[in-house]
């Protein structure tokens, strides 16, 4: 990390030069990957990287700059091509006292647990799913963690650090009967050291894997047309999240490029969609102490009872719409300058149980699990495919059907949610977008959609 006296030159470089707003976010990263194929390794690898990004703001113009050499020659050589030759007016406040924060206590650091132990962790996996079910041909488990320290201070004044440790695993679990061959992938992960697989049972999760990777056995085509969907919970959420929380990112609305741009204290959804982004949840997989600004993170509630309240906004589009940043900009690492993106978001529990839900639909599918896609933030318009689906008729889920595909826009799907389960459950994930890829939450109670237009094969 840079000592503060470098740090207040180069802040003091970039104000004196033009820049009325300076940051420098500073990394240190060390990250572990395991993964296993039934008993035989196939990766094992373990690395860190340091680095140094500088942004600067001009009124609404924005200059990013980085570098994994931390020599101050070579930072201050960067700045002098990167600044304008102009003196300006501007000046830096002092930096404020160094305030370190994590969210929550380490008990296991994972840079600190042997091989051998991650070892046995995943053929404790492994040996779980080949006896889940008889009907299981192979499991294969990817271990991932990741101890980041980062430095984060600007012209304003901010001084910070913050510690991130997460860890997750990657489970797959292979079916095969009659030449069908089958999988379902289950992923938990936290904000958390190795003590994480001490407080869960992965027994559990490689359980529930099988059970849907053989459930889906022998699928039959998907039906066509407009139905009504449910999706379950947990990362179920991941098509709110898609369908139209990218568009509630201030890097869509500010400009303009939003279907929900200028629209705060509008109805935009049904009465039954609370949705929220909170990044302060504790141990969660998309939790920071602090946003990667400096910024606290905080539970922020973008539609309460179908009306929008606010977006997720960071320091430069807060300056666009001429409000306060709420703690959402994120980025991959220092080689990408930050932006408003999503932590953990989730539409919050309703009233009605699962059993209502189902029981209430006369004829659809039950959306178990739902695979990437794509949206377009401007207008809205998603399609994803999906996985472990079912067909529901006359109440009860039935028929394993194979991948159908769901489409339509987040405006309109979010006024058709007519029901929402009380089963609210939050998953783990990764997210693409501008600033890179980031870890995420997404979540949600069942909740079923009214109708929608659902591709596949006419059976």
């Amino acid at each position: 990390m840079l000592t503060k006296q470098m740090i207040e030159k180069i802040l003091d470089y970039a104000v004196s030069h033009g820049a009325d707003f300076a940051e420098i976010f500073c990394e240190d990263v060390r990250r572990s990957n395991l993964t296993v194929l039934g008993e035989k390794v196939l990766n094992a690898s373990s690395g860190g990287e340091k680095g140094i990004g500088i942004r600067m703001f001009r009124g609404l113009e924005s200059n990013y700059l980085y570098t994994s050499d931390l020599r101050e020659e070579t930072i201050l050589n960067l700045l002098k091509q990167a600044c304008s030759n102009r003196s300006g007016s501007f000046e830096r406040q002092q930096l404020e006292q160094m305030q370190q924060v994590m969210l929550n206590p380490i008990a296991r650091a994972p840079q600190t647990v042997g091989l051998s132990d991650k070892m046995g962790l995943l053929n404790h996996v492994v040996a779980a799913g080949k006896q889940a079910d008889p009907l299981v041909s192979q499991v294969r488990v990817n271990y991932v963690d990741m101890d980041q320290k980062v430095l984060i201070a600007n012209s304003e004044g901010r001084y910070v650090t913050d510690d991130r440790v997460k860890t997750r695993l990657h489970i797959t679990v292979f079916c095969e009967e009659g030449g069908d061959r089958q999988s379902s992938y289950i992923g938990p992960g936290a904000m958390k050291g190795f003590e994480f697989y001490d407080e869960i049972n992965v027994e559990d999760y490689v359980k529930k894997a099988a059970a849907n990777a053989k459930a889906m056995l022998h699928a039959k085509a998907c039906p066509t047309g407009r139905m009504p969907v449910i999706i379950a919970n947990g990362f179920g959420g991941l098509f709110f999240h898609e369908a139209c929380g990218h568009s509630l990112e201030a890097s869509s609305t500010a400009k303009d490029c939003s279907e929900f741009s200028g629209k705060i204290g509008q109805k935009v959804a049904s009465d039954k969609i609370t949705l929220i982004d909170d990044g302060s949840i504790e141990g969660q997989w998309g939790s920071l102490k602090v946003d990667d600004e400096g910024v606290p993170t905080q539970k922020n509630v973008l539609i309460e009872n179908g009306i929008l309240k606010s977006y997720m906004v960071d320091k430069l589009n807060a300056r666009r719409l001429g409000c306060q940043p709420t703690g959402s900009s994120r980025r991959q690492s220092y080689r990408f300058a930050p932006t408003s993106r999503m932590t953990n978001t989730y539409i919050a529990p309703g009233e009605s149980t699962p059993e209502q839900i189902i029981a209430a639909t006369e004829r659809g599918i039950f959306v178990n699990s739902i695979n990437a896609g794509s949206v377009n933030p401007a207008t809205g318009e998603f399609n994803f495919n999906t996985s472990e689906t079912f067909l529901i008729e006359n109440g009860k889920i039935t028929t394993p059907v194979r991948s159908a595909t769901l489409i339509g826009t987040g405006g309109d799907i979010l006024k058709k949610v007519d029901m929402v389960g009380n089963n609210y459950a939050l998953g783990q994930g990764f997210c693409y977008a501008a600033s890179g890829a980031l870890y995420i939450g997404a979540g949600q109670p069942m909740v079923r959609v009214t109708e929608m237009t659902v591709g596949g094969d006419e059976v």
